[in-house]
């Protein structure tokens, strides 16, 4: 299907994005994915072509882009090529949004040029080991003492955890026992700050190179300088951002069970079995048009949720039925593909393996599918 939400300039960073991947990223995969993440110079190698900076303002060293459509293009170039960027695309499409909204002039001035030539890395705290998708739950706490916070808790599941230098931690600033939602603020947690340690870097079952952490906060001194946004409001900040984050993910979603066809059509043409090209057989032929029927499917949905966002009225409704198609189509899609693999799917030398156990939390994590259909539930008046 032709797509019109891309014009030249997307064209010619689409390019200069997928020559990146296929030469700085791809050849790299298993040393990383065995070393469970990715060298701090990929950030480097990215900010070169403008990828990390792609929203910060010009005079900070950015690239001044107000759309989405270009943080589409690297997510949509790396799930298309099955690779990872470990945890820039969080930096790029979950994390900086905050910084671009809540940011004041001079914590602009301290962070963004960072962020634009790949020497500051960003990643957020939310998920806590007993509260997952509830985020009025938090237990962590930052007291106000004077001039500083004093932060206690933990963290689990944080993405980019231990590669970044700036975590945006959600904490409790006040206690509002009538309305859970109201007292949580950001605070933004700098790397060799006492107290602040970082644990395992988690083993996942799939998304390897990504570095996932266990995090601590231990009577840790955060200036109030380094506040984002206003005290006890930062829960209305977390789901104003909410339907960008769920587009992240079903971009990626599409764009890996994209991936998915291609390998199992390039694999069924190949491959014979009982004197046939799979690719022959009747079932491979219905299974694949199935699979692109479903894709396209899932890509007008992006499209339409892209265009959405850009102008302003992507609904939090609208963003979750996105995440909940794409996500649930990814699945489908690249279980499909490896069946057509046969044994030779289950072996991760091939990127149909990758792809399948990469693919699994997209149904959990940026709200769970089951999270979405409430969403959806609750537009409908139910």
């Amino acid at each position: 299907m032709n797509r019109d939400i891309y014009d030249e300039d997307h064209d010619a960073f689409r390019e200069t994005v997928r020559q990146l991947i296929d030469k700085e990223i791809v050849p790299h995969l298993p040393v990383w994915e065995e070393a469970g993440i990715v060298p701090r110079e990929l950030f480097r190698k990215t900010a070169e072509i403008g990828i990390n900076g792609l929203q910060i303002p010009e005079r900070f060293g950015g690239g001044g882009v107000e759309s989405f459509r270009f943080n589409a293009v690297v997510l949509e170039e790396n799930g298309f090529a099955a690779a990872s960027l470990g945890g820039l695309q969080v930096h790029l499409s979950t994390v900086l949004p905050y910084f671009l909204e809540l940011a004041n002039e001079e914590q602009q001035q301290r962070w963004f040029p960072g962020f634009a030539d790949g020497t500051l890395i960003s990643s957020i705290a939310m998920t806590e080991p007993g509260t997952g998708s509830d985020l009025a739950g938090m237990a962590t706490t930052a007291r106000r003492d004077g001039d500083e916070y004093v932060l206690n808790g933990a963290k689990t599941f944080i993405t980019g955890g231990i590669n970044a230098d700036l975590i945006v931690v959600v904490a409790r600033t006040s206690n509002d026992e009538s309305n859970r939602r109201k007292g949580l603020s950001l605070v933004v947690v700098e790397s060799g700050m006492p107290g602040f340690t970082r644990g395992r870097n988690l083993d996942k079952m799939g998304l390897k190179a990504q570095d996932t952490a266990e995090l601590s906060f231990d009577d840790v001194r955060v200036p109030v300088a380094n506040l984002l946004g206003t005290e006890g409001e930062a829960f209305a900040a977390l789901t104003s951002n909410l339907p960008q984050e769920r587009l992240t993910i079903a971009v990626t979603a599409y764009a890996t069970a994209t991936a998915a066809l291609d390998l199992a059509i390039d694999y069924v043409k190949e491959r014979k079995a009982f004197g046939h090209r799979v690719a022959d057989f009747q079932n491979t032929k219905f299974v694949l048009a199935e699979c692109a029927t479903e894709i396209e499917a899932a890509q007008a949905m992006v499209d339409r949720a892209i265009t959405a966002l850009d102008a302003g009225r992507l609904t939090p409704a609208d963003a979750a039925k996105t995440k909940l198609f794409c996500t649930e189509v990814q699945a489908r899609v690249i279980d499909k593909c490896l069946q057509l693999h046969g044994g030779y799917g289950y072996m991760r030398e091939y990127p149909i393996a990758r792809l399948y156990t990469d693919a699994r939390v997209s149904r959990i994590f940026g709200g769970t599918s089951e999270v979405m259909k409430s969403v959806v539930s609750k537009s409908l008046g139910l």
